[in-house]
C-alpha cells in the first residue's frame, strides 16, 4: 500500500470511534465539532490548499445569497468551472494540489451544487405553500436557507469529507436534530457491515502483489501472448473494486458510527437523496404506548459490493457502485440533460461524470464507452431476449454477466492508467475487443429487432441510466 492508501485508511479508521463520540451530542457540538475534526483533518492533508475549498463555499454562498430562486445552474457553472481552474493550477505556477486536497474538492462539489438545488426547491415550497390550499409535500426540504456559516459548517463536516458518501444539507441538518438518537441502532448494523471489509483486504493485498498495474506499462508486457494480455485487466478490475469496497464500507460504517443518515425503514430511503416518503419519528400501538422503530442506513450506502459483482447489466453495475454519487448524477445530470434522449442523456452523463473524475484522457475514455455498452445491451434486450423462452433468457443472462464484467475490466483499464497513450495502447493490444463487440451486438440486435414480432414493451426491461 501507498503512503496516500495508508493516510486513507488512518483516516477511516478513526472516523469510527469519532462516530460514537458525536452519536449522542447535542446539535451544537455536532454541528461544530463535526466541522472542526474536517477542519484539522483538511489541514493536517491539505495544508495551505484549504484555500481552494474556502473559495468554492464562498462564491456558493454568495450565489445563493444573490439569486436563491435560480441558483442550481449558476452553482453547477462556478462549482465546475473552479474545478477546471483547481486541476490547472500548475499552469498559473501555483503549487499542485495533494490528492486529499482533490478529493475534499470532488465532495465538497457535490454537495454544493446540491445545497443550491435544495436552496431552490425551499422557494419553489415556500411559494407553493403560500398559493396554494393544500400543503405540498416536505419530505426533503430544507427548514431555511443555510447562513454562511452554516455553509461552512455542512462543508467541513468530517463524516464523507475525503472519501463520500456524498449527502444532502437535508441528510445533515436531520443528523444534528435526531430525536432520541440513543434509540438508534449502531453496533450491531456497523459490525454487520464491517464482517466483509477484512476479507476484501487480504484479497487486494494478495492479487495486487502478484499482477502490479506499473507492469502494463512496460515494454515487456506486450511481449507477452495475446491470451495473457487480455486477462490481465481482470485481476486490475478486481484489485480496483477491492480497494474501493473497503474505503467505502469504511466510510459507512464512520456514518454508521455516528447514527448519521439513520431512517426508519418506513421512510424507504435511497442512498444520497434520503426518505421518499412521510415517515413518524414516533410510532404508537392502539394502547398508546410507544413502539421501537426499525431503522437503516440506506441513505448512506454507498456500495453493494454483491449487486456490482452479480448483477446481470451494465446499467445495474453502476446502480450499485459508488452509489450516493449515482444519484446525484441522475438528479442533477441526467434529468438535466440539453436533450430529452435516451441515448445523448446516457452520452451527456458519463461526460459530466469523466469531467468530476478528473482531465485525465483515460476517464473519458472510459466512461463515454459506457453509453456503447448501453445502447448494445438494450438492441440485443430487446432483439433477443425479449424472444426466449425461461430457459433461453437464463442462458442469454449468463452470458450478458459474463460480458459485462468483461466490458468493466476493459473500461477500467483506461481509468487507472489515465492517459491516453497508455489506455490506447493496451486497447489496440487486446484489439479493442470490447468496442469492436459492443458495435456488433448493437448491429445484430437492431436487425433482430427488426425482424421480430411487435411485442409490447416490459417497462421493467427499459434502459435506462439509473432509478
Amino acid at each position: 500500500m501507498s503512503p496516500d492508501e495508508l493516510t486513507y485508511l488512518a483516516i477511516l479508521l478513526c472516523s469510527i470511534p469519532v462516530g460514537f463520540l458525536f452519536k449522542n451530542a447535542s446539535p451544537h457540538v455536532k454541528q461544530y465539532g463535526g466541522a472542526t475534526v474536517g477542519i484539522l483533518l483538511m489541514l493536517a492533508t491539505c495544508d495551505i490548499h484549504i484555500v481552494h475549498s474556502v473559495i468554492t463555499i464562498l462564491g456558493t454562498w454568495l450565489i445563493l445569497k444573490i439569486s436563491p430562486r435560480s441558483c442550481h445552474f449558476l452553482a453547477l457553472g462556478w462549482t465546475f468551472s473552479y474545478l477546471l481552474f483547481f486541476r490547472t493550477v500548475t499552469y498559473f505556477e501555483l503549487p499542485s494540489p495533494t490528492p486529499f486536497t482533490n478529493a475534499v474538492q470532488l465532495l465538497l462539489t457535490l454537495k454544493l451544487v446540491s445545497l443550491a438545488n435544495e436552496v431552490q426547491e425551499f422557494c419553489r415550497h415556500k411559494k407553493q405553500d403560500m398559493t396554494s390550499f393544500s400543503k405540498p409535500s416536505a419530505i426533503n426540504v430544507i427548514p431555511k436557507i443555510p447562513s454562511l456559516l452554516e455553509t461552512f459548517l455542512y462543508s467541513y463536516c468530517y463524516i464523507g469529507i475525503m472519501t463520500g458518501p456524498f449527502y444532502r444539507y437535508k441528510t445533515y441538518h436531520d443528523w444534528l436534530h435526531q430525536v432520541d438518537p440513543t434509540s438508534i441502532p449502531s453496533w450491531v448494523p456497523l459490525k454487520t457491515r464491517l464482517k466483509p471489509a477484512p476479507i476484501f483486504g487480504v484479497l487486494f493485498l494478495i492479487v495486487s502483489n502478484y499482477f502490479p498495474l506499473d507492469y502494463v506499462k512496460n515494454d515487456e508486457f506486450y511481449d507477452r501472448a495475446f491470451l495473457y494480455r487480455l486477462f490481465y485487466m481482470v485481476p486490475i478490475f478486481f484489485v480496483f473494486r477491492m480497494r474501493f469496497y473497503v474505503a467505502w464500507i469504511f466510510a459507512e460504517c464512520g456514518c454508521i458510527a455516528a447514527a448519521f443518515g439513520a431512517y426508519p425503514v418506513a421512510a424507504k430511503s435511497r442512498s444520497g437523496g434520503g426518505p421518499t416518503v412521510e415517515y413518524a419519528i414516533v410510532e404508537r400501538n392502539a394502547e398508546g404506548e410507544n413502539v421501537e422503530i426499525a431503522y437503516d442506513y440506506e441513505t448512506v450506502k454507498n456500495i453493494d459490493c454483491y449487486g456490482t459483482d452479480f448483477c446481470v447489466k451494465v446499467k445495474d453495475g453502476m446502480r450499485y457502485w459508488n452509489m450516493s454519487v449515482q444519484w446525484w448524477l441522475a438528479q442533477y445530470i441526467y434529468k438535466n440533460a440539453p436533450i430529452k434522449s435516451l441515448v445523448v442523456g446516457n452520452a451527456w452523463t458519463m461526460l459530466i461524470s469523466a469531467y468530476w473524475h478528473g482531465i485525465h484522457p483515460g476517464y473519458y475514455l472510459s466512461f463515454l464507452t459506457i453509453p456503447l455498452c448501453l445502447a448494445s445491451e438494450g438492441a440485443m434486450e430487446a432483439g433477443l431476449r425479449r424472444h426466449l423462452s425461461d430457459s433461453g433468457k437464463m442462458i442469454f443472462d449468463w452470458v450478458h454477466w459474463f460480458l459485462k464484467m468483461r466490458a468493466y475490466d476493459y473500461m477500467c483499464m483506461g481509468f487507472v492508467l489515465l492517459t491516453f497513450s497508455d489506455t490506447v495502447r493496451y486497447w489496440h493490444s487486446i484489439y479493442y475487443l470490447v468496442h469492436v463487440l459492443a458495435v456488433i451486438l448493437l448491429i445484430v440486435g437492431r436487425i433482430l429487432a427488426l425482424k421480430a414480432p411487435r411485442r409490447p414493451k416490459d417497462p421493467k426491461e427499459e434502459t435506462r441510466y439509473i432509478q
